[in-house]
């Protein structure tokens, strides 16, 4: 259902509120570049300081702007099943086409807790429900067992693999492969990524260069693995790049010095350490983006 090139998108912020203008115009460099879904309210998006009414907004916001054009897989995942199901209802009621559902973080639940908070969103919001395994930022990762029980389930149609680990990410193939979407949850993975059975990416630096992720991804499914090969490897150093510091904080830095958005997160996210910034702007410029 899910393929290509899908960003997780940023959310500007101008003197502490989200920057609606700017969110549009972003969404409208995406689908005009080629992206082939939007999510908002990811990581990247900064979901974790956006209060509920906020959140809600942003997920309006992009459903609205997109108007169809591509896919919204809005994130309304959490630690709490409750609120994941309240944020996949008003997601499901505005119109979103599929919800991206983190692991819960923090409380560190066993894998039958894992496949309960899953199987309880999906029934109370039948609407396809893309998994995300991070486990480095929520502390407990989603094996290729529970994967697979949870893709027989006609709901659960994706998982954002960020684990890192490509062996893990084949076990999910081979397991599950059938009923079930794997997407690369990290940049610097896309291509081994696809070339075990994978469809596209969660990109993080398709916010900044859209078109290039999106050929990338393009490229591996008409059978041009030369092309595939020669893009990703151009783009490796602006992948590994958005990751000098704390993602987003490099990508949003990055898209303020290409004047896409303003230069403003919300803490504990904070700006850059000067010396990582210097660098940063270096890649930039070598790839002529700034």
């Amino acid at each position: 259902m899910f393929k290509g090139s899908i960003v997780a998108i940023v959310t500007p912020f101008k003197n502490g509120q989200v920057d609606e203008n700017a969110y549009r115009k972003l969404i409208e460099f995406q689908i005009e570049n080629g992206t082939s879904a939007i999510v908002p309210c990811g990581t990247t998006g900064e979901s974790a300081t956006l209060d509920v009414n906020e959140h809600a907004r942003v997920i309006d916001i992009a459903v609205a702007a997109v108007n169809k054009r591509v896919p919204v897989i809005a994130g309304t995942g959490g630690n709490s099943t409750r609120e994941a199901i309240e944020l996949s209802k008003h997601a499901k009621e505005v119109g979103a086409d599929a919800t991206l559902q983190v692991t819960p973080y923090y409380n560190k639940p066993t894998q039958e807790g894992l496949f309960r908070h899953y199987e309880a969103i999906l029934k109370e919001v039948p609407l396809p429900q893309v998994l995300y395994n991070v486990p480095g930022r929520t502390s407990v990762n989603l094996l290729p067992e529970t994967v697979a029980r949870l893709a027989k389930f006609p709901e659960i149609v994706a998982i954002k693999e960020a684990s890192g680990d490509v062996g893990q990410m084949a076990e999910v193939i081979r397991m599950a492969g059938e009923n079930i979407t794997l997407l690369s949850g990290d940049d610097n993975l896309t291509l081994p990524v696809l070339a075990i059975g994978g469809k596209g990416v969660v990109s993080v630096v398709a916010n900044i260069v859209p078109a290039h992720t999106a050929n990338l991804v393009k490229a591996w499914a008409e059978g041009n693995v030369a092309e595939a090969k020669t893009l990703f490897y151009k783009l490796l150093p602006l992948c590994k790049a958005m990751f000098f510091e704390t993602n987003p904080i490099p990508v949003k830095t990055s898209a303020a010095l290409m004047g896409l958005i303003g230069d403003e997160m919300r803490l504990p996210m904070c700006p850059m350490d000067p010396s990582n910034l210097e660098k940063l702007k270096t890649v930039l410029t070598d790839y002529g983006l700034i």
